[in-house]
């Protein structure tokens, strides 16, 4: 039921989000850039886009070079990403994470949830870190909050109903029960990467 609420939400404000689309491009590009000291993207073949909304991310991944399909459970979403020209050769799946995704074992480089970990619940976040892990061959990224709290994102996250709190309490602890390793870079005052390497 939880999922199923989230997807009307996100499919009903689609619309807000494509405002918002060439900055996120942007800020994308700049979070790569700043992260390459410890993974540089375009060594890899092949990525896939856990929740990749309007396709912010899926675009400036395909300028890197690599292969790219983003996946997303919200269809309006989608209908969004699929619009921008830059996207052509991205491949858009509608599917979510929390279900067995159609793809084979270790069947990308590495895979990549942008702000959606935040919003699941812990077991939901469990189930999305094994999905990501059996269907990648060498890292796992999560981009996320850190530890260091704003009062307008508490807010925000709070009235969103997901388990923003808890996530950011047990972040790396939960990660390293689904990784082998799980390697902690702050890309932004509020922000991480989660590099973690599959089992």
């Amino acid at each position: 039921m939880a999922e199923r609420n989230r997807t009307n939400l996100f499919n009903a404000i689609a619309p807000i989000y494509s405002l918002f689309y060439k900055k996120q491009k942007r800020r994308f590009g700049e979070v790569m850039d700043k992260a390459s000291t410890i993974l540089d993207l375009a060594s890899f073949d092949t990525v896939i886009d856990v929740g990749c909304g309007t396709g912010a991310l899926c675009s400036v991944l395909n300028t890197k070079g690599l292969s790219v399909t983003g996946i997303d459970p919200a269809e309006k979403m989608l209908d969004h990403a699929k619009r921008q020209p830059e996207n052509k050769d991205v491949e858009f799946l509608l599917a979510s994470v929390l279900e067995p995704l159609p793809f084979e074992d270790k069947s990308f480089d590495i895979s990549i949830a942008s702000y959606v970990a935040h919003g699941l619940l812990e077991t939901e976040r469990i189930a999305m870190y094994h999905e990501m892990g059996r269907v990648t061959k060498y890292r796992v990224i999560i981009y996320d909050y850190n530890q260091n709290r704003s009062l307008l994102t508490s807010i925000i996250e709070w009235l969103e109903g997901g388990d923003y709190f808890g996530f950011i309490k047990r972040a790396e602890q939960e990660m390293k029960t689904c990784f082998s390793e799980v390697v902690v870079m702050d890309v932004d005052a509020r922000a991480a990467w989660y590099v973690c390497t599959p089992r």
